[in-house]
């Protein structure tokens, strides 16, 4: 052991006499010797992998020692490697770190059992995040299944593990999805007629109701379609949502997504409805469809922007109940 060490008191105060408080200080640090066992152990976290030794009775110890703690005999020469992923055992949140702890934010020390291990090492959890002071995240719990992470220059030491992580459950990962659509015959023939101003129908031949879009056939007797009707862009709205996400076609948030039921029609029509603030749509509401100019109009839905309210009377529930 060095000899150059200090004993350091700390200076008097107004509640007493002195209290010695003694420093061992070892500057340049403290040498020993680990031993085959603890070595094994500390070489390995310098290559980046867990190590336990097993005992007589077969356990694995983790961190290994010479000793079984339970029965005191020598344990084998058999060293097993573990983990690295491992569970929490017990763990004991830190809200506010201390310029020595290992993270200067808040923190859980952990016991973690390495899988494959009969025993727990004692560690700091990162978990995140969090100003200082916060409380335990939820998801802190034992059994959480956690992680080592590395630093990228090990030396040979506990130290060689910055700190375990949770596994990964969950990902956000921003997705976009861009493709074209190729109607059938009867698609192409509605998107044809909304280029020219017209919404265009099938008029079933068995319950002659009057399907908008044209499908080619009707859903209800599932019967082919071919007559074509032209409806009029008036209508009254069965039921609606009020959104709170933002969408590109919609004018503002909130913003209203209704089934119409165009005059004329015997099945309604998704569209925006907008002109009116969204806390006063109504079922049994008149509409009318807001086109674009026609400069702009493609072979596409969105010819119309959306459907306003017009100057007329609301339909009563008893004539739209139907079509819900």
């Amino acid at each position: 052991m060095p000899s150059d060490t200090a004993p350091v008191e700390n200076a008097p105060d107004d509640t007493g006499p002195p209290e010695p408080n003694h420093v061992l200080e070892f500057p340049g640090g403290y040498t020993r010797s680990v031993g085959p066992v603890i070595g094994r152990f500390f070489s390995e976290l310098r290559d980046g992998r867990l190590v336990g030794v097993r005992t007589a009775d077969g356990r694995v110890l983790v961190p290994p020692s010479e000793y079984d703690p339970q029965t005191g005999e020598d344990v084998t020469d058999e060293f097993v490697e573990v983990g690295p992923a491992g569970t929490v055992t017990t763990w004991s949140w830190v809200a506010h770190p201390a310029k020595e702890h290992p993270l200067d934010r808040p923190f859980a020390w952990a016991l973690i059992r390495p899988d494959g291990a009969d025993t727990a090492l004692l560690h700091a959890l990162d978990l995140g995040v969090f100003e200082e002071g916060a409380k335990p995240p939820k998801f802190l719990k034992t059994g959480m299944r956690v992680r080592p992470r590395w630093r990228a220059e090990r030396t040979g030491g506990i130290g060689d593990i910055e700190c375990f992580q949770p596994e990964v459950t969950m990902i956000n990962a921003p997705t976009r999805l861009e493709y074209r659509l190729k109607g059938g015959q009867a698609l192409r023939r509605f998107l044809e007629g909304m280029s020219e101003g017209r919404i265009l129908g099938h008029r079933c031949p068995v319950c002659e109701s009057v399907i908008v879009p044209m499908k080619g056939l009707c859903p209800r007797d599932g019967v082919p379609t071919t007559e074509e009707v032209e409806l009029p862009d008036t209508g009254t709205v069965t039921t609606f949502a009020v959104n709170n996400i933002p969408d590109p076609r919609a004018p503002e948030v909130p913003f209203v997504s209704a089934y119409v039921l165009l005059d004329g029609a015997g099945l309604t029509m998704l569209t925006l409805v907008a002109g009116i603030p969204a806390d006063q749509v109504r079922m049994g509401m008149r509409v009318k469809a807001a086109w674009r100019p026609r400069e702009e109009w493609e072979r596409t839905m969105g010819n119309i922007k959306w459907f306003e309210p017009v100057d007329e009377p609301d339909v009563p529930f008893e004539e739209i109940k139907d079509f819900m």
